[in-house]
C-alpha cells in the first residue's frame, strides 16, 4: 500500500490520541488514594496503653492495605472502600460490625451506607441485627435494587437473598461493650460507681464512657479511573432507645460522594450531622464556593462545633487531596498513597 501524506497524518493523529490516553491513565493510576477513619471522640494519650495503641494502629493499617490492594489491582473505588470497611467491621476495636455497642434493650443494631461518586448511586441499611458486614448489604441495596435505603427485617431478607453473610446475634456480643452498657445504665440512674472505670483496663482503651455516641468507621477512595467512593458503618449509640438511627446510613449526612467535589465519611454525634447535612455540606462548599476540600472540611467542623456537636470528617477529592478534621481530642484515622505508604494517627497532634 502506498503511504500518502493523508495516511501519515492519520497515523500521527491516532498515535497522538493513544499517547494522550496512556498519559491520562498513568496520571490517574499514580493518584490512587485511600483514607479511613475508625471513630472520633474523647481519645486521650493518658488513657491509652502502648499495647492498645499498637492494636488500633495495626487495625487501621490492615484496613488501608486491604483497600489499597483492590486499587492496585485496578478495581473500583467502591471495591476499595468496601474492603477497608469490612476489616474494621470484623474487628472488636471499633463500633461497627463485631464491635458494635448495645442498645438499652441489650441488642446490637447496625447501620451502613455507600455511595458511588461517578454515578451518584447510593445504598444504605439501618437497624439490622444479623448481617455480619452491613456495608456489603448497603452496596447490594445500591446495585441490586431500585431503592437507596432499607431497614430492619426487610433489609436483612433482601441482603440475604443477595448473598450477604448472616450471623447469629451472639456473634456481636463482646464483654467490654456489654459492660459499657451496664455503666451507661448505672450512670443514667445516678449511680456514682459507674464513674470509677479506668479506660486503660479496656481493650477499647483510650475511649472513655463519654463516647457512647462515637466509634463509627468509614473510608473514601480514589481509583485509577479517577472515580471516588465513600462508605460508612456503625453500631450506633450505647444505650440508645426507640429504634434510633443516626447519620451513618443517611446519604448527605454521614456519607456523600461526587466526583466533581469529594467523597466524605463522617463520625460523631449523629443528630447534629443530620441537622447540618454535614457530608453534603462539605460537597456544596467545594462546588459553590470553589474552595479546597481541606478548607471546606475545616469550615464544616467549625459549624458543627458552633451548633454544639462534635466528631470528625474524612474527605478526599479527585486530585487526591485528603482532609481529616475533627473537634474532639482524637480520631482513629489514616491514609495510604499511590506508593503504598501508610500513615495512621490517633491523637490531635
Amino acid at each position: 500500500m502506498k503511504i500518502t501524506i493523508k495516511h501519515y497524518l492519520l497515523f500521527t493523529l491516532l498515535f497522538s490520541v493513544s499517547a494522550i490516553k496512556a498519559q491520562r491513565f498513568a496520571e490517574n493510576q499514580s493518584k490512587i488514594v485511600l483514607v479511613v477513619h475508625g471513630g472520633a471522640g474523647t481519645i486521650n494519650k493518658k488513657n491509652m496503653t502502648p499495647e492498645k495503641e499498637a492494636n488500633y494502629k495495626a487495625a487501621l493499617t490492615l484496613a488501608l492495605q486491604k483497600g489499597f490492594n483492590e486499587l492496585k489491582l485496578g478495581k473500583s473505588a467502591l471495591d476499595a472502600v468496601q474492603a477497608a470497611v469490612n476489616v474494621m467491621e470484623d474487628s472488636p476495636l471499633f463500633n461497627a460490625g463485631k464491635g458494635a455497642v448495645f442498645t438499652n434493650e441489650g441488642k446490637n443494631e447496625l447501620d451502613a451506607s455507600i455511595m458511588d461518586g461517578r454515578t451518584l448511586k447510593a445504598g444504605a441499611v439501618a437497624g439490622v441485627t444479623s448481617l455480619k458486614n452491613p456495608v456489603n448489604a448497603a452496596r447490594a441495596v445500591m446495585e441490586k435494587s431500585q431503592h437507596v435505603m432499607m431497614v430492619g427485617k426487610g433489609a436483612e431478607i433482601f441482603a440475604t437473598s443477595q448473598g450477604c453473610e448472616t450471623v447469629p446475634t451472639s456473634y456481636f456480643f463482646t464483654q467490654e461493650r456489654w459492660q459499657q452498657l451496664e455503666r451507661a445504665k448505672k450512670s443514667e440512674m445516678g449511680d456514682r460507681s459507674a464513674y470509677n472505670f479506668d479506660p486503660r483496663e479496656s481493650m477499647i482503651s483510650g475511649v472513655s464512657d463519654e463516647d457512647k455516641k462515637f466509634g463509627t468507621v468509614g473510608a473514601v477512595a480514589l481509583d485509577i479511573n479517577g472515580d471516588l467512593a465513600a462508605a460508612t458503618s456503625t453500631g450506633g449509640m450505647t444505650n440508645k432507645r426507640y429504634g434510633r438511627v443516626g447519620d451513618s446510613p443517611i446519604i448527605g449526612a454521614g456519607t456523600y460522594c461526587n466526583n466533581l467535589t469529594a467523597g466524605i465519611s463522617c463520625t460523631g454525634w449523629g443528630e447534629y450531622y443530620i441537622r447540618l447535612a454535614i457530608a453534603n455540606r462539605v460537597s456544596n462548599l467545594i462546588e459553590f464556593k470553589n474552595i479546597s476540600v481541606e478548607e471546606a472540611t475545616k469550615q464544616v467542623i467549625s459549624e458543627l462545633g458552633n451548633l454544639g456537636g462534635d466528631g470528625g470528617i474524612i474527605a478526599l477529592d479527585q486530585k487526591g487531596n485528603v482532609a481529616m478534621d475533627f473537634n474532639t481530642s482524637g480520631m482513629y484515622r489514616g491514609t495510604i498513597d499511590e506508593n503504598g505508604n501508610v500513615s495512621v494517627y490517633i491523637f490531635k497532634n
